[in-house]
């Protein structure tokens, strides 16, 4: 049994080093893939290289993103990092706190009204 030994261990780092990664492999593409499927047109997404914007367009292979008002972008569908979480202002009535208490007032250095 022992003559064995080196044979097992060799089996069993071959499975950590190419099996185990492989799973891994699939599991991201299956992910990627369910993000590809997951876009609408006015979905907010990140591309891989940060830039961010909303889905204008999509087709099989590109995706249009408006970045700034009327500027739209073409990008390969595999460009698309992560779909956004909108962003909530503090202090907006939407976001369940009310009213930002350490800024209203003279308390935060400015009027109330924003003016300077």
């Amino acid at each position: 049994m022992e003559q064995y030994f080196p044979i097992i261990l060799l089996a069993l780092l071959a499975v950590l080093l190419f099996v185990l990664p492989a799973r891994q492999r699939k599991r991201m593409q299956a992910q990627a893939q369910e993000l590809q499927n997951s876009l609408t047109v006015g979905t907010p997404v990140i591309t891989t290289s940060g830039l961010h914007g909303t889905v204008a367009a999509l087709s099989e292979k590109t995706v249009d993103l408006e970045i700034a008002p009327g500027v739209v972008a073409t990008f390969a569908r595999p460009a698309i990092m992560e779909i956004r979480k909108p962003v909530v202002a503090p202090g907006d009535p939407a976001a369940g706190e009310g009213t930002d208490s350490g800024t209203s007032g003279s308390a935060g250095g400015r009027p109330a009204d924003g003016s300077l």
